[in-house]
């Protein structure tokens, strides 16, 4: 296993336009690998942002159609880098969409999916409402994946409200957390930040949260600021509100001394 090495994370801003989005993407993913990534992260909803159900369903492609799918074989497999594709809309053969992580080796081939579990279904102060369940159908399995990186651990956005979901994960040994996110502006000041470094903390863990910024369909705006924590729960790289890259060192080693140090996740208790 290598224990240190350089993680890049990408900040997009995805409109509804899935060739012109990609080609934004690869890019940035050739810029990373050159710089010497050998693990890269891209947000929730790299292909595409769309406003509306209908529009949703007219663009989805099926796995095997996705030219994301591809391009992330293809750039994985050119560049022995790791791949997280943050997440992609897929059209399940049932009729139904899955809000879907991908993980690719350095060979290209597909290490990984991880479909979100927890949909976003509220209505902000702003007057803002998502309800993501009436276009998405939720996922219902934790997904970890041992790579010669580390144990990786998939989680996407709202998931991130799910503290136990984490724990879960850090207790089967995950070391490094994604977070791939499209948070609203609204929730991201308010608490984007407090909860990845809490997730961090808490487990004592990396996190690599890639996020969209910008604005998009239908008023709706992203926060951007992707982040990447270390394990003390201390932030390694701010991404701001601009679209490109962000990269820090990882040094597994140092996911070993905090826990040994701060070792919580051999204390939880049974209560009643």
């Amino acid at each position: 296993m290598i224990d240190s090495y350089k993680v890049a994370a990408l900040q997009l801003d995805s409109g509804k336009d899935i060739e012109k989005n990609l080609q934004s993407c690869a890019s940035l993913i050739e810029q990373a690998a050159a710089c010497g990534a050998r693990l890269v992260s891209t947000p929730e909803n790299t292909d595409f942002i769309r406003a509306r159900y209908q529009d949703k369903m007219s663009v989805a492609c099926k796995q095997a159609d996705h030219p994301a799918i591809e391009m992330g074989r293809t750039l994985a497999a050119r560049h022995g880098i790791v791949l997280h594709l943050g997440s992609l809309t897929i059209l399940n053969d049932d009729g139904t969409l899955s809000n879907r992580s991908y993980l690719f080796g350095p060979n290209g081939e597909i290490i990984a999916h991880y479909n979100k579990i927890h949909m976003f279904d509220v209505q902000l102060s702003n007057g803002e409402i998502y309800q993501e369940s009436k276009a998405f159908k939720a996922g219902d399995k934790a997904v970890l994946v041992d790579t010669p990186l580390g144990k990786l651990g998939l989680t996407i956005c709202y998931d991130l409200r799910f503290p136990h979901l984490y724990r879960h994960l850090a207790k089967l040994g995950v070391k490094i957390m994604f977070v791939p996110a499209a948070f609203t502006v609204p929730t991201g000041k308010a608490h984007w930040e407090s909860l990845l470094r809490s997730r961090a903390i808490e487990n004592g863990c990396y996190i690599v949260a890639s996020a969209q910024t910008g604005s998009h369909e239908g008023e709706k705006d992203t926060y951007g600021h992707s982040l990447i924590i270390n394990p003390w729960g201390e932030i390694l790289a701010d991404g701001g509100s601009s679209e490109g890259i962000i990269y820090a060192d990882i040094d597994l080693a140092q996911v070993d001394t905090v826990r040994k140090s701060i070792p919580s996740l051999q204390h939880d208790r049974d209560y009643s």
